[in-house]
């Protein structure tokens, strides 16, 4: 155990699952650093009633790692249909949010919930607190709350936290020091992935890291966030959150999308990624590029099979 390649993969929404259900099934030890800005649904009334960090895409994390039975894992992610208070939850923030109070800690209570899940590696919220988070737009008009920024459908200037003094976990800060490979993404760039990278120690442990820091870019443009966006232009807006570059390797689509399927994604006005590979190279970053997505009902995700597939070809070196 004590030579297993250690991978720290951070995000949250629906694409930080994809990385790490493909991962767990390699011998790596595994550590997810998920974001807590969400502000919306369950997670977010959760949130407002009981004051607690948001639940929801820790639950998402907890169930893509972990070992256990279909039906169970439809039981954690069940959200109920009712005209009661329950209306909206799903039972996994509720069980979440339980064990945070039986434990009288968020972390802990998570903690918990790994050891019932039998959860392969390491979960922890990029802080142990709510959090806000706020987008300044071009036009310098700013909106607070995470599901409330692409709602704004404005070109994003830059996005922050409240309050500014947040601290990272001691146990987010020794995994990345003894990371050999880093993953960002894939996820909603600006309220998914970026604001793990806005908790000022954690991002200064990354810059400080020798592991090999890799970004899974994502395939489709997200209305609101990064329309238009190409490859590098992701790559830019990390980098300018940041201040100071430091992804050296992107994982990029190269399987071509259905017709119908980009029509499907033109009515949300949502566009494939163009991969500048040119500019990427010219920055230094190497682009590894592959069929990665998988289409089910018409929408695109990313195949975690190829990606985890992938990031295990990295660990033969660190880059400094």
């Amino acid at each position: 155990m004590a030579n297993r390649k250690k991978v720290v993969a951070i995000g949250g929404g629906t694409g930080l699952p994809a990385v790490l259900r493909g991962l767990k099934k390699y011998p790596v030890d595994i550590t997810a650093i998920v974001t807590v800005a969400d502000d919306g649904g369950s997670s977010g009334m959760l949130r407002n009633e009981l004051q607690i960090p948001p639940p929801g895409d820790i639950r998402n994390v907890l169930v893509s790692l972990s070992d256990i039975e279909p039906v169970f894992e439809k039981l954690l992610q069940h959200r109920f249909r009712t005209d009661s208070g329950l209306n909206g939850h799903s039972l996994g923030n509720l069980l979440i949010a339980a064990l945070t109070s039986i434990t009288g800690d968020f972390v802990k209570g998570v903690r918990e919930m790994s050891h019932i899940l039998n959860v392969h590696g390491e979960v922890l919220p990029a802080a142990d607190q709510s959090i806000v988070l706020g987008a300044v737009m071009s036009d310098g008009s700013i909106v607070e709350g995470e599901s409330r920024i692409p709602k704004a459908n404005k070109k994003i200037k830059h996005v922050f936290l409240k309050p500014d003094d947040i601290q990272p976990l001691p146990e987010s800060v020794k995994a990345i020091r003894e990371a050999d490979v880093i993953t960002l993404g894939p996820g909603s760039l600006y309220t998914s992935v970026i604001p793990n990278l806005l908790v000022p120690e954690l991002a200064d442990e990354i810059n400080q890291s020798g592991a090999r820091k890799v970004y899974v870019c994502n395939v489709m443009t997200q209305k609101g966030e990064t329309d238009g966006f190409s490859a590098s232009d992701h790559i830019a807006v990390i980098n300018r959150h940041v201040r100071k570059p430091f992804i050296d390797t992107i994982i990029v689509n190269n399987k071509p999308i259905a017709p119908d399927i980009l029509k499907r994604y033109a009515i949300e006005e949502a566009e494939p990624v163009s991969v500048d590979r040119e500019k990427l190279e010219a920055q230094g970053i190497d682009v590894i590029s592959a069929p990665l997505i998988k289409t089910a009902g018409g929408v695109i995700r990313h195949n975690e099979a190829a990606i985890a597939s992938l990031l295990m070809t990295l660990f033969s070196e660190k880059k400094v």
